[in-house]
């Protein structure tokens, strides 16, 4: 039994780039050995072939919406029923993963019982096939600490959690925004502890275009990114990594966040939510702390 199945629903392998850069994300993974195991989701063009190339498991059928984008309910469903491993991972198909990914999930098992793990990214452009063999890690340390740039603070592009969460999901599109962020909203909602692992692990996003979206616009420009903050329960629910109630420092040790204004004056705005699970009062303390916002929103909801 592996300690994480990671799983992901790729895009299509038929664009030149795209397919590069999910091929060096998944050798990545491949190269943290038998604690990891791997299910691509999905029958999109060149899903099937290059899953059997690249030697991971592959589930076809997936449920779609009339848009023909895969449902997140049904790939977290195909997920936990496709394997025993005690943590599950959702990662994106270009993020190439290091050994500290599962050192750190390890931690957190061993140590936590109901957690999510998220964290920033570094962007890094990529124009060549990547294999990691040898002392690999150190060679693309040392070219991430030339060319590599910090990723701004705000979503997540893996959540880890134990198999006993998560359990049922909102009927999300993936691929749009809104969902990244409900799983935020959700963990510190139930009372799991979401951990900011910024500072302990390092993930390496590859560059790429939004030429495989509807009309090249970026994911949180599609209409199917305002279904989907609809399903999860409305615009409330966008937490970002400045929600996290814990973070992990460099050495891997879980602490509080620092209580910096901003962060103490975000937990007095969402304590409705997140401790007293009032929506009505949470919509009451977003007026208060964002009154333009909030009487543009009733202005537009007039209109409509």
């Amino acid at each position: 039994m592996s300690l994480i199945t990671i799983f992901i629903t790729p895009k299509g392998f038929d664009r030149d780039h795209i397919a590069m850069i999910q091929r060096n994300a998944i050798r990545s993974w491949k190269a943290l050995g038998s604690d990891v195991d791997i299910l691509l989701i999905g029958d999109d063009p060149g899903v099937e072939e290059n899953a059997k190339a690249l030697g991971v498991r592959h589930v076809r059928v997936v449920k779609r919406n009339a848009s023909g984008t895969p449902m997140l309910d049904d790939i977290f469903r195909i997920a936990r029923d496709n394997s025993d491993s005690p943590l599950l991972a959702y990662v994106n198909a270009d993020i190439i993963l290091k050994r500290d990914f599962v050192e750190i999930s390890r931690k957190m098992l061993n140590q936590e019982k109901e957690f999510l793990l998220v964290g920033q990214r570094w962007d890094l452009d990529v124009r060549q096939d990547l294999y990691f063999e040898g002392d690999w890690e150190k060679a693309f340390d040392e070219d991430l600490a030339k060319r590599g740039r910090r990723h701004p603070a705000g979503g997540s592009d893996y959540f880890v959690y134990p198999r006993e969460v998560f359990t049922s999901i909102p009927a999300f599109a993936i691929g749009r925004s809104g969902w990244d962020n409900w799983m935020f909203y959700e963990a510190r909602v139930k009372g799991w502890k979401l951990i900011n692992c910024s500072n302990a692990i390092n993930i390496i996003h590859q560059d790429h275009d939004y030429a495989h979206l509807p009309n090249g616009l970026p994911h949180y420009r599609q209409p199917e990114s305002a279904e989907n903050v609809k399903a999860a329960g409305g615009k409330r629910t966008i937490f970002t990594l400045l929600d996290c109630n814990y973070v992990l420092d460099s050495q891997g040790n879980i602490r509080k966040p620092e209580l910096t204004k901003k962060k103490i004056l975000r937990e007095i705005e969402i304590f409705p939510l997140v401790s007293l699970k009032s929506k009505t009062l949470g919509n009451a303390s977003f007026a208060v702390f964002h009154p333009k916002k909030a009487y543009s929103e009733f202005r537009n909801r007039s209109r409509s």
